[in-house]
């Protein structure tokens, strides 16, 4: 895909006057910085971090039992949750491979609002649309809205200062107004921290998205980019559709059978997912935090005693921790458990690594 190929989001503008550096992802020129990746990430971890990911992808399954679809489909059972909650949720292959994982928005029982990865999102929304019963609705809603993420400890200030409702659970939203914008307010995000994922309408991202910089600016925070947002996902076990979930990693290996309702009737994938967690998997996501200098990266030969027992999913250098942290998919024969040490294969140079259970930091959401 060339550069002129590449879809810019509602924000765009500002972020070329702040002076970000550009990627494509997903199909997106998106910004990876602005001060810096480590800058950018420390701040999330102790003040605030704002973040535009109206790469996302948003869809709205609506009509009559929208709800009790949505939860034929997805894995999450939405019986657990009620209107107004969050839930996250995998779409699955029938032979449990992952298209996607996703934040289902439980509307009400006739409507769900979707956000999968940016990459995924026509994969989702032709998914469920062929398998939709008659008078239920899928809209692709991915250029509609922006999704504009503030996250750290001084979230719940910046947000109040909107004059938008702050005092919910995690994992909860509400629908708002500021000044004359509507705002779909979400507990939720991407980093381990408590904070807050605002929806406006794509006309309206952009003002207010300034408003949320001077705000943040005066805060002490930062303005983050996609690099930060890797290395702080990363400190937190979080699975990237890519990296820790795809149609050959299945959600059991990837240690998200949590996300899984295993007590529902139906769902897609429902068959080998049972019979897989009957089994026992193959392999098994695992947290590595390097004990010799060096920084891990996705796609390192990870041995135990010599022999290769596993691969690197994602890794980075940790900002919080000061070392390097990976992710990696490791055979569940080679019998490992946390504080074992393995050797990876860096270009050619052993670097011996503890095995470790996520998040390499503590969870701060709630």
């Amino acid at each position: 895909m060339s550069e002129d190929e590449l879809v810019h989001g509602p924000v765009h503008a500002v972020h070329v006057e702040l002076g970000a550096t550009f990627a494509p992802f997903g199909g997106w020129e998106m910004p990876v910085s602005y001060t810096g990746v480590v800058a950018e990430h420390k701040a999330v971890r102790s003040t605030v971090g704002l973040f535009d990911v109206s790469h996302l992808g948003k869809a709205s399954v609506s009509g009559p039992g929208a709800a009790e679809f949505v939860n034929s489909a997805l894995t999450g059972d939405l019986r657990r949750v009620g209107p107004g909650k969050a839930q996250y949720t995998l779409c699955c292959t029938e032979s449990g491979g992952v298209v996607d994982d996703l934040i289902a928005y439980f509307v009400g029982p006739d409507e769900v609002f979707l956000i999968p990865n940016a990459a995924n999102t026509a994969d989702v929304v032709e998914a469920l649309a062929s398998r939709a019963p008659d008078g239920i609705t899928v809209v692709d809603q991915h250029r509609q809205f922006g999704v504009l993420a503030v996250q750290g400890p001084e979230s719940r200030a910046i947000v109040e200062r909107l004059g938008l409702p702050v005092d919910m659970e995690y994992m909860a939203f509400e629908d708002a107004v500021w000044g004359d914008v509507p705002v779909r307010v979400c507990r939720t995000g991407y980093t381990g921290e408590h904070g807050y994922e605002l929806i406006p309408a794509w006309a309206d991202a952009e003002r207010l998205f300034r408003a949320l910089v001077d705000l943040v600016k005066a805060a002490g925070g930062e303005i983050a980019g996609l690099g930060a947002r890797d290395t702080l996902r990363t400190e937190m076990g979080y699975p990237l559709h890519g990296h820790e979930l795809s149609l050959d990693i299945s959600p059991l290996e990837a240690r998200c059978g949590w996300a899984i309702g295993w007590k529902k009737d139906a769902f897609w994938g429902k068959d080998a997912l049972v019979a897989e967690k009957e089994q026992g998997p193959a392999r098994v996501l695992r947290g590595i935090k390097a004990l010799d200098r060096g920084v891990l990266r996705q796609g390192m030969t990870v041995r135990s005693e010599g022999a290769p027992i596993g691969v690197t999913t994602s890794g980075t250098f940790s900002p919080t921790l000061g070392i390097g942290i990976a992710l990696a998919l490791l055979d569940t024969s080679a019998n490992l458990a946390p504080g074992d040490v393995v050797d990876l294969d860096v270009r050619g140079r052993t670097l011996r690594c503890e095995i470790t259970a996520p998040p390499f930091v503590s969870v701060n959401t709630k």
